[in-house]
């Protein structure tokens, strides 16, 4: 792929899709990891003289604008990290965005409305979406792709914009690429892999492809609870997948699953609910578990003991209420402990995770922006954003 640095960008314009999908409270960004890994790129083309246009998404908006998903928030947010004024679009194409486009001098960026205003951005029709491109490109010399959370879209912004100008990798997706490389061409070993996060479904098909690569795989978060049940125990209220109890019966006979010994289990799901720490073959009936209690964190430490090479993906328990953080966060110190290991951090969750419970982000060799397109990548299948890219 040819990178950002290939580029000659000075006095041109450069459309760059970001992924600035961050969580939002009130109006105001609650977590800005995915704006901060924004800003080299966005440093170096204004540095080099570039007119920046900042294409990016925010939520699931139904193909029209809507309020709740404007990117004025993160235009605010982007402006202070930057240091520098950021014109935001009132749309994504209209009047407001060539207006936005044809101001900007050398050095300077604006930022596009919500891409996913405009029905043609998702499409899974060719030519609609096409036609949405077509509008997007023409605001544009080059195009840069710096947003690997969203490569496995066959979207506007991230497929077909990339087919009708020169384009380039940013550093996020050359680095994502890179480290995914790592786990998946000849790791090195010992190597685990930690999956978390509430459904199991999620997980069942990049648990299929790793489980044969990897020397350990533990299991935590609500996934666990339905492997508990695979192995004949009683979940109590706890999240189940009733659907999926079979298969993951099948994973537990590679011998190379780990999963919980305790638990912490809560009357509801609440931070203020009455809870404590059960053995995970030994969960009340009117009792749900919200995190892996503490002699798991031991069993998974020791299993992390060692390791060279470690992806994890997926918080432990619910770590955003208090007595249920504990778990995520003795995992996340395991991990970031292992000298001279690999250690991924996958999955906005998992990263979002590190960032709220005070963990400095330097401990770990990679924290991916990737979330559902890491998977799909350890799951050998073919991303259309990466694909366009390589072209």
């Amino acid at each position: 792929m040819r990178t950002a640095q290939d580029l000659d960008v000075a006095g041109k314009r450069v459309l760059v899709r970001s992924d600035l999908n961050v969580p939002l409270e009130g109006g105001t960004v609650t977590d800005d990891g995915r704006i901060r890994a924004s800003l080299p790129l966005l440093q170096d083309l204004l540095g080099r003289g570039a007119r920046v246009v900042v294409a990016a998404h925010l939520g699931r908006p139904k193909g029209t604008p809507d309020p709740t998903y404007s990117l004025a928030p993160v235009a605010a947010r982007l402006e202070e990290l930057l240091g520098q004024p950021v014109r935001l679009a009132h749309d994504v194409v209209g009047e407001s965005a060539r207006d936005m486009v044809g101001e900007l001098a050398d050095g300077e960026v604006g930022l596009l409305e919500n891409v996913r205003f405009e029905a043609g951005e998702t499409s899974k029709d060719d030519t609609e979406r096409g036609a949405f491109a077509d509008r997007l490109a023409s605001l544009a010399d080059l195009y840069v792709d710096d947003a690997f959370g969203a490569v496995h879209r066959k979207h506007a912004s991230v497929y077909d914009v990339a087919q009708r100008l020169p384009h380039a990798s940013g550093p996020l997706v050359a680095k994502e690429v890179e480290v995914l490389k790592r786990l998946t061409q000849d790791p090195a070993r010992p190597y685990a892999v930690v999956l978390g996060g509430s459904k199991v479904g999620d997980k069942l098909a990049v648990i299929e492809a790793l489980l044969p690569h990897v020397d350990t795989l533990l299991v935590g978060g609500g996934m666990c609870f339905t492997f508990l049940k695979a192995q004949g125990h009683d979940v109590g209220s706890s999240l189940l997948e009733e659907d999926q109890v079979d298969r993951c019966r099948g994973f537990l006979e590679s011998g190379k699953v780990v999963l919980p010994v305790d638990v912490v289990a809560a009357t509801a799901f609440a931070a203020d609910a009455a809870h404590d720490v059960v053995a995970a073959d030994a969960i009340p009936a009117d009792r749900m578990g919200l995190d892996i209690g503490p002699q798991s964190v031991t069993v998974f430490a020791e299993a992390l003991a060692g390791a060279k090479t470690v992806f994890w993906n997926g918080p432990m328990g619910v770590f955003e209420m208090e007595p249920y953080a504990e778990g995520t966060r003795g995992v996340a110190e395991a991990v970031a402990g292992l000298d001279g290991a690999l250690t991924v951090v996958g999955g906005g969750d998992s990263a979002a995770a590190v960032r709220a419970l005070g963990i400095d982000e330097a401990r770990f060799t990679h924290i991916s922006t990737g979330g559902g397109a890491s998977l799909e990548y350890l799951e050998g299948k073919d991303l259309p954003g990466l694909t366009v890219l390589e072209s």
